[in-house]
């Protein structure tokens, strides 16, 4: 075989490994008693949503959001479009239609919530008082300031009503299962999309501290929704988080390894 070809096959192994239409399935649960509910944000959201409706014969709806031009045809799962890397107003109405359908669940009902990259962008609800010009200006600063990803979601985090846990939180008493494919270093499930759904470990302080670190002035709305309670995101340990769980479906390492599967088959 040519070099090229090899390479080739190396290539479309490791996509593969990380295609929902291959990984998602797998990792679905039983129908539960009451209501399944899609929801999600990220560039592969749409993809991992015709991925689960296809492999789910029990009734289900929902709402995700993706990326401009990433749109996949779904039948029973909305999908919505809005911007990436800096949020728009397509972003914020679905993240607050989302929260929305999940604070009406029960403990017999099922919340499978789909997380790719891009999807902190896309899942965009600002904290009481913050505007979304607010959260722009915010986006764009840190976008241009040279903090990796971790620190910009501890910020995110913070200036949030959906993220850092806060939408699993909203869910309870219903089950929640996050099927993500990871796009972050050391594939931390707080830091893909500012963890909506798992406990955060950073604090307001972790948050101000980036922003110090890298000279950034928020506008004064921010400045005074961190100065409250509200701020602070959901712990480990939180009671309503204790029905949330989380499982990747896809990682680099994984897809890395499916590459040098090629290699080792061919010797």
């Amino acid at each position: 075989m040519e070099p090229a070809d090899r390479l080739r096959d190396m290539f479309d192994a490791a996509v593969k490994a990380a295609d929902p239409a291959h990984c998602l399935a797998a990792h679905l649960p039983e129908p539960p008693a009451g209501r399944t509910l899609v929801i999600g944000a990220g560039k592969a959201g749409a993809s991992m949503a015709r991925a689960l409706e296809q492999a789910w014969s029990a009734p289900i709806d929902g709402l995700i959001v993706t990326r401009y031009g990433h749109r996949v045809p779904c039948d029973r799962i909305e999908v919505v479009e809005a911007a990436h890397p800096v949020p728009d107003e397509k972003g914020l109405d679905a993240a607050r239609r989302m929260l929305e359908a999940v604070t009406d669940l029960g403990p017999d009902d099922l919340v499978i919530c789909l997380i790719s990259g891009g999807g902190s962008a896309l899942l965009t609800l600002p904290g009481e008082g913050i505007s979304l010009a607010d959260k722009q200006a915010v986006n764009r600063a840190l976008l241009k300031s040279g903090a990796n990803i971790t620190e910009m979601n501890t910020v995110r985090k913070h200036l949030s009503a959906i993220k850092g846990g806060r939408l699993a939180a909203a869910a309870h008493p219903a089950r929640v299962l996050t099927l993500a494919i990871s796009d972050v270093p050391g594939d931390d499930p707080a830091t893909g999309a500012s963890g909506p759904t798992v406990p955060d470990t950073t604090t307001v302080a972790d948050a101000r501290a980036v922003l110090e670190k890298y000279g950034i002035e928020v506008p004064g709305a921010v400045e005074a929704f961190l100065a409250t309670p509200e701020a602070e995101t959901p712990k480990p340990g939180d009671p309503r988080l204790a029905t949330a769980e989380f499982r990747f479906i896809a990682t680099p390492m994984a897809s890395l390894e499916a590459a040098a599967d090629v290699c080792r088959d061919a010797g």
